[in-house]
């Protein structure tokens, strides 16, 4: 059995053998390796990709091992620490599992360098729900991640090519891209940059009514604009936020869109596992350094 761990926003999600469960980030702080039953016996996993926060000091698959501070540049930025994460992580590197991190996508990726404007593109994650999605779908794909935040990452002949990130553009329900206000709040002291990114999203800044309307605008016109750099792509959304805002967002783009679920990038993440391990040195242009 192969593995893939998935360090989502709000909870650690696990897939393997056919069988998920996840863990809020909290109760993660008390993970043991034998957890990991829940999707068989441990004795048979015969690999790991797990991911871990932003992923941003690394740039290829590689042994938890070699990694310096668990791949991160700093636990400082946009987002919350918990710990939950960081348990998962020591207690995977310490046993006798191979294990393996999958990077995030950041100015060291080997992405289209027109992204690297920006430091940070996607975090780990979303390599594993490109990788299911392409699997599904073929290698020609854009994918919005839609749940507390969105991230939406373009693939083209199976080589991913770059990805926009939470702080940029289209909003999740609760974090999103700082505005003038955001702006003018952080230079009074009101609060802190990561408070007013946290503090972006739909349910912070429109009433009901409106939340789901203008998350599918923005997740549209998210997708459209990758699909500039390959406008062949089919469509898809993961995340929570997926199944409710799907119809609107097809017909904003006027074409089909596939829909994924939570579990999408545990499921991917095990995927990569599986050829990681058997033998494949490269993951969706991403290369693998074992």
């Amino acid at each position: 059995m192969f593995i893939g761990i998935d360090h989502g926003t709000s909870a650690m999600r696990f897939a393997g053998g056919g069988r998920t469960f996840r863990v809020p980030r909290d109760e993660a702080l008390h993970f043991q390796v034998s957890d990991l039953s829940r999707l068989g016996p441990v004795a048979g996993v015969k690999g790991i990709a797990l991911t871990y926060s932003m992923g941003d000091n690394f740039a290829a698959i590689t042994p938890l091992n070699r990694l310096k501070d668990r791949g991160i540049i700093s636990r400082e930025g946009a987002g919350v620490h918990i710990g939950g994460g960081t348990r998962v992580f020591d207690a995977i590197a310490a046993s006798n599992i191979p294990a393996v991190a999958v990077p995030g996508l950041h100015r060291g990726s080997p992405t289209d360098p027109r992204f690297h404007v920006y430091s940070h593109q996607a975090s780990p994650e979303k390599l594993g729900i490109a990788y299911k999605v392409c699997h599904d779908l073929g290698g020609d794909v854009v994918i919005a991640d839609v749940s507390s935040n969105t991230v939406s990452l373009v693939v083209k002949g199976g080589r991913v090519l770059g990805a926009i990130d939470a702080c940029i553009f289209a909003p999740g329900t609760a974090h999103g891209a700082i505005d003038v206000a955001s702006i003018r709040r952080i230079d009074l002291g009101d609060t802190t940059a990561n408070g007013a990114f946290s503090h972006a999203g739909v349910d912070h800044n429109l009433p009901p009514e409106l939340r789901a309307q203008a998350l599918a605008l923005f997740v549209a016109m998210e997708c459209a604009a990758l699909l500039v750099v390959n406008p062949g792509a089919r469509v898809a959304l993961s995340g929570s936020c997926s199944s409710w805002i799907a119809g609107a967002v097809g017909e904003l783009l006027n074409r089909e869109v596939a829909v994924y679920d939570e579990w999408c990038a545990a499921q991917g993440l095990s995927m990569i596992a599986t050829d990681v391990f058997s033998g494949r040195r490269e993951i969706l242009g991403i290369p693998v350094d074992l």
